[in-house]
C-alpha cells in the first residue's frame, strides 16, 4: 500500500510577486514570460529598486514542485515533498506555509548554513508573468535530500525540469528517478520552462529515454524539446519519445495521451490576472485525479479548470477560501 499519493522533488523557491509595467521589465533587463537565474547581489538590488514603488501583492512558498505538491494536498491527496533550505528566517518560512498547507516533508532534517532561495516574479498588465529567481542553497540540491523510504511508498515521483541547470541537483534528480523505477513508482517530469528546455535539451532527452512515464509540459517547449515549428508535429513528437503526456495550450486547453492514444480537451474560461502557477496547477490536479483512479480524460478536465481559476487570481497557489468556492469537490 503507498504512504503517499504524489512525491515531489525540487528547488525550494520562496515566490514574492509585484504588479509592474512592461518598462519595468525591460529596465531589469530580463526576457518577458521567461525565467531567469540571478545571484544574490542581483537579488538583492532589485528588490530594493522595486521597493522605490511597488509593494509585494503575494508571497508564498513555492517553486514548480512544491506548487504542485501544495495543490495534490488542497485536492485532500497525501503528498510528499523534498528540496533544500537554509537555516533562515526565508527557510523557516517555507517550512511553515508548507506544513501549514498539509504537506509532509523533511526539509527541517536537511537544513544547511547560507540563504534560501527565492523568486522575483514580475507581472505585468497582460498577466504575463516573469520570473528572477535566486537559488541560494537550493541550488546545491543533491542526492541526500531524498527521503528514500517516502518514495518509495508513493503512486507518483514528480520532478521538475529545474533540477537540469546544477551538477548536483541533476544528480538528485537522476537518483530519485532510479528509486522510483526500482520500487514502481510511476514517474512523472515537467519540462517546466522554455528557457531551461532550449539550454539543456540533451539532458530532457537523457531523463525521459532513461524512464518517464508521464510527461508535462507546455507547446512552447515541446516545440523546443523536439524542435518544431508548430503544435501539431511537436505533440507528435513528443508522444515517439514519451507515450503518456499532457500537453498544455493555454485558454485552448491540452493534449493528452495515454499510450499513444491523443486526447484534446477543452480549456476553461478565465479572465487572466496572472498566469504564475497555471502550469504547476495543471500538475497538481492531474496527479491527484489519476492518484485516485481518475481516466486522464477525466484528470485534464479537472486540471484545466484547476489551472484556469489560479490564472484569475494572483500567486501560484490558491488560498484555501479561493479553492474551496471554485475547486472543492
Amino acid at each position: 500500500m503507498a504512504t503517499y499519493d504524489v512525491y515531489g522533488l525540487g528547488n525550494a523557491i520562496v515566490d514574492t510577486e509585484f504588479e509592474v509595467t512592461d518598462e519595468v521589465v525591460a529596465a531589469c533587463n530580463v526576457d518577458k514570460g521567461m525565467m531567469t537565474l540571478i545571484n544574490e547581489s542581483q537579488k538583492h538590488a532589485l528588490l530594493a529598486e522595486l521597493s522605490k514603488t511597488h509593494d509585494a501583492v503575494n508571497r508564498s512558498s513555492g517553486g514548480s514542485a512544491a506548487n504542485t505538491i501544495v495543490a495534490v494536498a488542497q485536492f485532500g491527496g497525501t503528498p510528499y515533498y523534498s528540496g533544500r533550505v537554509a537555516s533562515d528566517n526565508t527557510g523557516d518560512y517555507f517550512i511553515s506555509d508548507l506544513l501549514a498547507a498539509g504537506v509532509a516533508t523533511n526539509l527541517e532534517a536537511g537544513r544547511v548554513t547560507g540563504v534560501s532561495g527565492e523568486c522575483i516574479s514580475l507581472v505585468t498588465p497582460d498577466a504575463e508573468r516573469t520570473m528572477t529567481t535566486c537559488l541560494g542553497v537550493s541550488g546545491d540540491l543533491s542526492p541526500t535530500v531524498i527521503d528514500e523510504n517516502a518514495l518509495s511508498y508513493s503512486k507518483y515521483l514528480y520532478l521538475e525540469g529545474y533540477l537540469v541547470t546544477g551538477d548536483s541537483s541533476r544528480e538528485a534528480l537522476f537518483r530519485a528517478q532510479d528509486i522510483a523505477r526500482a520500487n514502481n513508482v510511476t514517474v512523472s517530469l515537467t519540462l517546466s520552462d522554455p528557457t531551461i528546455v532550449d539550454a539543456f535539451r540533451p539532458v530532457f532527452d537523457d531523463i525521459v529515454a532513461k524512464g518517464v512515464d508521464l510527461l508535462f509540459c507546455n507547446e512552447e517547449e515541446a516545440k523546443l524539446w523536439v524542435g518544431a515549428t508548430d503544435t501539431e508535429s511537436a505533440v507528435s513528437a513528443v508522444a515517439q519519445r514519451c507515450p503518456t503526456y499532457a500537453v498544455t495550450r493555454g485558454a485552448a486547453g491540452a493534449v493528452v495521451s495515454h499510450r499513444g492514444q491523443a486526447i484534446p480537451v477543452a480549456g476553461s474560461k478565465a479572465t487572466p490576472v496572472d498566469t504564475t502557477g497555471a502550469g504547476d496547477m495543471f500538475a497538481g490536479a492531474y496527479l491527484w485525479a489519476l492518484s485516485q483512479g481518475q481516466s486522464h480524460m477525466e484528470a485534464a478536465t479537472l486540471a484545466n479548470k484547476s489551472a484556469a481559476t489560479v490564472v484569475s487570481h494572483f500567486g501560484a497557489r490558491l488560498t484555501a477560501d479561493v479553492f474551496a468556492k471554485h475547486l472543492q469537490r
